[in-house]
């Protein structure tokens, strides 16, 4: 494109914007290690508001600046860092590339209204990231690609731009394609020729970087001549897209049509998320201002992606469901916003950050916080009146005040004290609702337990504000294995969470072997005598009972049916020995697992008028069982569990193979898209306790699964042995 002249925003300064047409809200998405936070750097140092590269005014880098993101050398949050280009403030959203902190990049979507693709040179594109750019298809969301790592020795841009077309344009090959091409240098000894410039094929222009900024000539014949060999699809691209249904003929008829209207509806077509324009990119080398394709990429930013005026109108419901109005974006509209992400500060408290999507938000107001929607994962619906605090614009680790945050601008918000992500912001006297957005379920277990008396004092409310601040994550308190279980997406989400526990909250915990669910059974019928007499100076204790025990079908519970005559047993003593029956079956008969599905009878027993007792009968009744269970066969009973898995074609068969060898039962296939075959399975749950983790490496990071409890059923001879020796106990 290569019109905008360099207009940067002064650095140091908190960026307000007064127009929505005057704001960009653009996510970056792509693999862990594609460039993606290097990118946000190097637009940071063209657009000026860095002094140099990845660094502001006090040092403190633009991304990545979290303590636990240094540690590890990788991003695990949505950052936001706001730039001026050309008098419009784009608002760009770092997103993590590993799949454990997807739900980073789902909240990055949501406050975008345009994404830009980051792809490696040297890495390619990965399954995931493909996924990704599908349900942005799916939405109609706009668009772009950049490639970067052209530094690599086995970099190839041209190659790069051909996989592009072919993945990401697969329905529609003629609207993925290049705005520019390299211009290459010497080669070095190893061969490999470093891109120093770029060719335009719109304005037949060439951009060289070599000074540190951008320097435009005219091409010499030979580069004139790559330029048109790849122009013309460029042009007949743009056209296909082009509202102007007469632009081909007079094209096709030898008319050459004038670059501002080939920038004008491409501009569009891009907007409109019909044409995807691939760029690239590097990093400036040190003491440069400009790193090479930085201010094409934000002319395409500033000139080619929406505004906020043109999302769509949101579907909004009052706080009980009751339809209201569709709001577009107007900053004198009613006031709608939503906490997209929420952080903790060591000096300000809960940092919420917020993108408007009507009205004006102004510091220090009453505010209606509605949360609806996520009571699934430990988030219970809310809904009450807070007063926020100050207004201001991330950038690294410092906060710049504003005065406002109008519709379509995004803005940290501090003191909301109750607010969770997801939630939504609306006038106290008109409350709004938005539906929240689509998140993954978290489905592996981390079990964990206070490492100290003083940790287990703050434990709770440490994993309250650590689960209000990541909807990703499930909290589950067990009644049956009585353990605190995270659910979290990964291995790395599950060591993020520990390390937030313990660095933010002051809270040590130790991960302990997460447990299922047994339960054990009879697997026949079986007598038990309970014998209880004891005398030991006063009041004794005497109490017999014979009871008789049969299994039941599933799901039958505890039954208890009182055969006595003749008044062996008492009447006011027979509740006594059900009290004790239950109480033993809760607490198991072999390996230590609640009892179910067995009928106890009552057919005899004994009594003394003077040493029986409640107490006496109840004991009796729990020997009893215990009794019966000593010579009957006991089953253990492991729950079931329905799994959906949906991968792409070609890893079904794995997939299928590796459920196999977990005793699942596969119980269908069924088609669930282009390209992609759902899995229907049964499989018993002690088999999957890390299957979110082996499923990815299966299926190379492209395959999902939803899971749900089916039955409890018995568990192999051999396997239920293995059970009962790590508890300690036999039948």
């Amino acid at each position: 494109m290569g019109a905008t002249s360099h207009q940067a925003g002064a650095a140091g300064r908190a960026l307000t914007a007064d127009r929505p047409s005057s704001v960009r809200n653009v996510v970056l998405v792509g693999h862990s290690g594609s460039g993606k936070t290097t990118l946000v750097e190097a637009l940071a140092l063209t657009a000026g508001a860095v002094n140099r590269a990845g660094r502001v005014e006090d040092g403190a880098t633009v991304s990545d600046y979290d303590e636990i993101e240094h540690r590890r050398q990788r991003s695990v949050q949505l950052s936001l860092v706001p730039v001026e280009w050309g008098g419009i403030k784009i608002n760009i959203l770092d997103t993590p590339g590993y799949a454990d902190f997807v739900g980073e990049l789902r909240a990055g979507l949501r406050a975008a209204d345009a994404a830009l693709f980051v792809v490696s040179a040297s890495d390619g594109i990965d399954g995931a990231t493909r996924m990704v750019w599908d349900e942005c298809q799916a939405v109609g969301m706009p668009r772009a690609i950049v490639v970067t790592h052209l530094e690599a020795a086995r970099a190839d841009y041209a190659q790069m731009a051909n996989i592009c077309g072919e993945i990401f344009g697969a329905d529609d090959p003629d609207a993925v394609i290049p705005l520019y091409l390299p211009l290459h240098g010497p080669a070095g000894p190893d061969g490999h020729a470093p891109v120093t410039g770029l060719l335009g094929l719109l304005s037949q222009r060439v951009y060289e970087y070599t000074s540190g900024e951008r320097v435009e000539r005219d091409p010499d014949p030979a580069e004139l001549a790559l330029i048109s060999g790849a122009r013309s699809r460029l042009i007949e691209g743009i056209i296909a897209e082009s509202e102007d249904e007469s632009l081909m003929d007079r094209y096709l008829g030898g008319e050459d049509i004038d670059i501002k209207t080939l920038v004008d509806d491409l501009e569009r077509a891009v907007a409109r998320g019909t044409f995807h324009p691939v760029l690239m990119a590097a990093p400036a080398p040190e003491g440069a201002r400009q790193g090479l394709g930085t201010v094409e990429l934000l002319e395409l930013v500033t000139g080619g992606f929406p505004t906020p005026l043109e999302r769509p109108a949101l579907t909004v419901t009052a706080p009980d469901g009751s339809p209201r109005p569709a709001l577009t974006c107007d900053p004198a509209g009613p006031l709608l916003a939503e906490v997209v992400k929420t952080s903790s500060d060591p000096y300000v408290g809960r940092v919420s950050l917020v993108r408007v999507f009507s009205g004006t938000l102004h510091p220090e107001e009453t505010v209606h916080v509605s949360g609806h929607g996520l009571a699934d994962r430990g988030h219970e619906d809310h809904d009450l009146d807070e007063r926020i605090g100050a207004l201001s614009s991330p950038f690294g680790k410092q906060q710049r005040a504003l005065t406002r945050c109008i519709a379509g601008d995004l803005a940290c918000v501090a003191k909301l004290t109750r607010a969770e992500t997801g939630d939504t912001l609306s006038a106290k006297d008109d409350p709004l609702l938005m539906e929240p957005w689509a998140m993954p379920d978290p489905l592996l277990p981390l079990a964990i337990e206070a490492h100290s008396k003083a940790d287990e004092d703050k434990l709770s409310q440490g994993l309250a504000r650590l689960v209000a601040e990541d909807p990703t994550m499930r909290l589950e308190q067990n009644p049956h294995t009585r353990q605190v279980v995270l659910w979290c997406l990964g291995e790395a989400h599950q060591d993020v969470a520990l390390e937030r526990l313990r660095t933010r909250y002051g809270v040590q915990v130790d991960p302990v072997p997460h447990k299922v669910s047994l339960r054990e059974t009879f697997g026949a019928k079986a007598a038990g005598r309970g014998r209880h007499v004891k005398q030991s100076g006063g009041h004794g204790q005497f109490a017999i009972c014979e009871i008789e025990v049969e299994p039941l079908p599933p799901g039958s519970g505890i039954e208890f049916v009182d055969k006595v005559v003749g008044g062996a047993v008492p009447r006011q003593f027979i509740p006594s020995v059900e009290k004790g029956v239950r109480t033993q079956a809760a607490r198991g008969v072999a390996a230590g697992y609640p009892l179910v599905d067995v009928r106890v009878t009552l057919l005899d027993g004994k009594a003394h008028s003077v040493d029986s007792s409640d107490a006496a009968f109840q004991t009796a009744g729990a020997l009893a069982l215990r009794e019966a269970a000593a010579e009957a066969r006991i089953h253990l009973l492991e729950p079931v569990a329905e799994l959906a898995v949906v991968i792409p074609d070609e890893y079904v068969g794995p997939v299928m193979s590796d459920l196999a060898g977990r005793r699942g039962r596969v119980v269908g296939t069924e088609q669930a898209g282009a390209g992609r075959t759902r899995v229907r399975a049964e499989i018993p749950e002690i088999e999957i306790g890390r299957y979110a983790i082996e499923l990815r490496s299966v299926s190379h990071g492209t395959g999902r699964f939803a899971r749900s409890y089916a039955r409890h059923e018995p568990m192999p001879p051999q396997i239920a042995d293995k059970v009962r020796e790590q508890t300690g106990k036999g039948t």
